[in-house]
């Protein structure tokens, strides 16, 4: 099948593809073999290293506490900036100098700056100026650092989004009468949605990874700072850094499955007028309609 973007490889592109996949499953083999060698000459396999993560105590008193913290720094991230970045993206695009100039510079600022140093000014300045308890006090930072962050970078994929679709969106609501906030309320954002869901994914993956920033500088009780308790206390430095990277592949796959899924639902829930139909749609729709042609003429006549 040929397209205007894509050829059809031909017998020899075939046979290149195929020698190009067995040559990478190959070395893939051997450096996984290699990996697990180093690991079994340095002791890294024995049992007595990875025994303590099938007891409870390891999960109940260090990797389940970190987790859920985990969850709660992203989830307030998430929470803030999305809304947050929808508000900023849409105001870069607005008419007003007064609105688009500010947000622009925030977007830009804060965009130009590391998440790690925003966590840090954040946490001295709730030290410093604030009545935020110790306890308390990572919390609000790795918060803020996110949301300052993030919020700037998804005011970008917004902004992005909305300008990716047709000039003629805009120009036949405006043709009917509506403003521009219903233009874009009602047109351009439900229609963005989908354009802009894969890069609001990666933002939000990002989101997750990121809280482990706040364990390492700021001591905050994430799940790769309980990590950190929990190899002290159980020598096993190697394996529960393994564990933990699987758990955040696994946190990381929920979020894009979920988001892969919600965005099929919103393409099929979309009702295109410029679909094309196989042939075999093509025919089950002419069968329809000549079967109730038929069904009318008769009562008719």
């Amino acid at each position: 099948m040929t397209s205007v973007l894509y050829d059809a490889p031909g017998p020899k592109a075939k046979r290149r593809n195929l020698i190009f996949s067995v040559v990478f499953f190959v070395l893939l083999a051997l450096l996984l073999w290699w990996v697990w060698q180093v690991m079994d000459d340095k002791g890294q396999l024995e049992w007595s290293l990875w025994k303590p993560f099938t007891t409870s105590e390891a999960w109940t008193t260090y990797l389940l506490p970190g987790l859920a913290d985990t969850l709660k720094a992203a989830a307030l991230a998430m929470v803030i900036a999305l809304p947050l970045g929808a508000i900023l993206g849409i105001a870069r695009m607005s008419d007003h100098r007064w609105v688009r100039i500010p947000a622009a510079v925030v977007v830009e600022f804060f965009r130009a700056i590391p998440v790690l140093l925003l966590m840090l000014f954040a946490n001295e300045f709730f030290a410093r100026s604030t009545d935020v308890s110790s306890a308390d006090r990572p919390l609000y930072a790795v918060v803020t650092g996110l949301v300052l962050y993030n919020a700037s970078v998804l005011a970008e994929v917004v902004r992005a989004g909305i300008l990716a679709l047709p000039k003629g969106q805009s120009e036949a609501a405006q043709a009917i009468g509506l403003r521009k906030s219903q233009t874009m309320s009602s047109i351009l954002l439900p229609q963005a949605v989908t354009v802009m869901l894969p890069a609001i994914v990666s933002q939000l993956v990002v989101i997750v990874k990121d809280t482990a920033l706040g364990g390492v500088m700021l001591g905050f009780t994430e799940l790769l700072n309980s990590r950190g308790t929990l190899a002290a206390n159980y020598a096993n430095v190697i394996p529960s850094f393994i564990v933990v990277a699987i758990i955040f592949i696994v946190l990381n796959f929920i979020v894009t499955s979920f988001a892969s899924w919600l965005e099929g639902r919103l393409r099929r829930s979309k009702r295109s007028t410029g679909a094309v139909l196989g042939a075999e749609e093509v025919d089950d729709l002419n069968a329809a309609e000549v079967g109730g042609t038929r069904k009318t003429g008769g009562g008719v006549l």
